[in-house]
């Protein structure tokens, strides 16, 4: 059940909802409904005599699973991230390198993504690898590299958490915590994140549909972290001519589902450096907030996913074109003439 109040309501008529809810035992928690607002959600359903109290504008019994994800009554949200607000109106940019290999690569890499025009560096110091025999990231030494590039460059930082036990850990030194495409469904570490009040961004399982994607996200704001944002990375498809397959589909699709922000991922999308700029203008264009993106200076050298991997100068091209494809996304354009003639011409056929 969703119990609509308005921002006139008073704080009694929430309180009461509540512990009613709690009487009966029933999980119930809140969020604002960015008009001012509350919702009140419930795992279940309250009597009719409880649903009348002063302020309540609407009772919901039917609704999407994914109750506190859902947009059905909320407005889009806005996770802000120092001076960066991710569904703002401008796209975000998040880069830098895959993984952290050493201090000072990850600062030339810091400088360098800066000077592109990226708002946020991400890179991993844990790092999920498919072959055990595979470069696994610097852990903590890592973090604090991290720490002193935010440092240096005034940039707030993106990186993974892999482990519910890692996530103190990556939360002290991290701006943004991610949830990686092998750990969507890992439902102890969404329950952990979701206790923090920082934000997280998630990304969708490589083989996830858009609603266990969703449910996943609303394990997070159950939790009471209502900070959530949504990163299309690519699904896995029978053609190996790329890594994976950035599904743009999901994109406008999940923005009417969901007010959560939304961003992707050409880099992994398609695991190829000569597609990443197509698909990261693609992205915008379909309606992502931002961009979530691997480059450093030299990104043949890289350690982990050098294929994919893009220079500086890709990065401010593509920065530059998303920016003014999501300015041409806002253009209202006039209609042309034509379209007065059939009106009147249908007007007159009835």
């Amino acid at each position: 059940m969703i119990i609509a109040l308005a921002a006139d309501a008073p704080i009694s008529t929430s309180v009461a909802l509540l512990d009613a809810a709690s009487t009966l035992r029933k999980p119930a928690r809140t969020m604002p409904d960015g008009r001012g607002g509350l919702i009140v959600a419930i795992d279940g359903s309250l009597p009719d005599d409880l649903l009348h109290g002063p302020g309540i504008r609407g009772v919901h019994r039917q609704h999407r699973p994914y109750v506190l994800a859902s947009r059905e009554h909320r407005e889009r949200s806005v996770v802000t991230v120092g001076d960066v607000r991710v569904g703002g109106e401008v796209p975000v940019v998040m880069a830098g390198p895959c993984s952290i290999e050493g201090r000072d690569s990850l600062l030339r890499a810091a400088h360098a993504v800066r000077a592109a025009g990226a708002d946020i560096l991400r890179g991993g110091a844990f790092k999920p690898r498919t072959s055990p025999y595979s470069f696994q990231g610097l852990g903590e030494e890592g973090l604090r590299y991290l720490a002193e590039a935010r440092a240096q460059t005034g940039m707030p930082v993106i990186t993974e958490v892999m482990e519910p036990e890692q996530v103190d850990l990556v939360a002290e030194y991290a701006d943004i915590i991610q949830i990686g495409t092998r750990n969507m469904s890992n439902y102890p570490l969404l329950r952990r994140v979701g206790q923090l009040r920082k934000p997280v961004l998630l990304k969708r399982g490589m083989s996830a549909r858009v609603d266990e994607w969703l449910m996943s996200a609303e394990y997070i704001l159950a939790g009471g972290n209502m900070e959530v944002i949504l990163c299309e990375r690519g699904i896995r498809s029978f053609d190996p001519a790329t890594r994976f397959t950035l599904d743009l589909t999901a994109v406008p699709l999940a923005r009417q589902l969901t007010h959560l922000p939304i961003i992707v991922d050409p880099s992994h999308g398609t695991g190829v450096r000569s597609l990443v700029s197509a698909m990261a203008v693609a992205g915008i264009a379909a309606g992502a907030d931002g961009i979530f993106i691997e480059a450093e200076p030299n990104p043949e050298q890289a350690t982990s996913d050098a294929a994919q991997t893009i220079d500086p100068d890709e990065l401010y091209q593509i920065i530059q074109r998303s920016r003014l494809v999501a300015e041409a996304m806002t253009v209202r354009l006039p209609q042309p003439m034509v379209f007065e003639a059939v009106r009147e011409f249908a007007s007159v056929a009835d």
